[in-house]
């Protein structure tokens, strides 16, 4: 029986998963980029491994994704994130057309055909706002922790409109915000807002979908899920592990190519 691979070396974490012929998956794993992708991305990768209990000459195919894809040496072909969270998102939710993967360092809109392939995208990569990183930034002004400002954000009694999107200065808004007693969930929800602003946007620049899926560690923050649902008006799918789509999307390729 063959073993498949994705990896996605992120701009702040890498995601292994690996697949066996049947696409069950065997493993997920995630580990924090740091500074060196490669090595991030050989960890995550030991680590599925050690978890579904192979060896990495077990591997048939080994597709690698995101930002430092060109990285490892060892792999079988290097494809973009959009192509894999695309077929990743279309493997889980069959109906999917539209798809809105906010990851660490940018956000993207990709819409799909009727096969899970690319037809048409758009992404913001020339600014952190909205993305994993803008969120990280927010957090520690807020002096809270990541994984709260979400849950915050749907205690909030009034949603905040931020004068700007910009990372640089929303987080001066935010001190100012905090120093004038502003409660942090109406902070924690305007942030939301903005941000899901953002994607919304793209969203609307490749059409909108009856089915909505989104990717990206941006799907563990509920207060961001529920801003971009309140805006498209509709329920958008967000998977058990929203920040793995990319590298199951990157083994279902490695499968694929295996059948061929």
């Amino acid at each position: 029986m063959g073993y498949y691979a994705g990896l996605d070396l992120g701009s702040l974490t890498c995601e292994a998963v690996i697949l066996d012929a049947n696409g069950t998956v065997l493993a997920g794993e995630v580990v924090l980029t740091g500074a060196r992708s490669r090595a991030a991305g050989e960890r995550a990768l030991s680590a599925a491994l050690a978890t579904a209990g192979l060896r990495g000459d077990d591997l048939a195919a080994l597709v690698c994704t995101g930002y430092g894809r060109e990285r490892i040496e060892t792999r079988t072909s290097a494809v973009t994130e959009i192509t894999c969270h695309a077929l990743g998102a279309h493997h889980l939710y069959p109906g999917t057309r539209l798809v809105l993967d906010v990851g660490g360092q940018d956000c993207k809109a990709v819409r799909l055909g009727d096969d899970g392939r690319v037809a048409d995208f758009a992404m913001n990569d020339k600014c952190a706002a909205g993305t994993g990183r803008f969120f990280e930034v927010m957090a520690r002004a807020l002096e809270i922790d990541l994984d709260d400002l979400g849950p915050l954000a749907l205690e909030a009694t009034r949603e905040l409109a931020l004068s700007s999107v910009c990372t640089v200065f929303a987080e001066s808004e935010v001190v100012s915000l905090v120093a004038h007693d502003e409660p942090v969930p109406n902070i924690a929800a305007g942030l939301c807002a903005a941000a899901a602003e953002r994607v919304c946007g793209l969203a609307r620049r490749v059409g909108l979908a009856e089915e909505v899926t989104l990717t990206g560690g941006g799907g563990l923050n509920v207060g961001l899920v529920r801003a971009i649902e309140q805006r498209l008006g509709r329920t958008v799918n967000v998977p058990e592990r929203p920040q793995h789509v990319g590298a199951l999307g990157a083994a279902l390729m490695g499968r694929e190519s295996g059948r061929e």
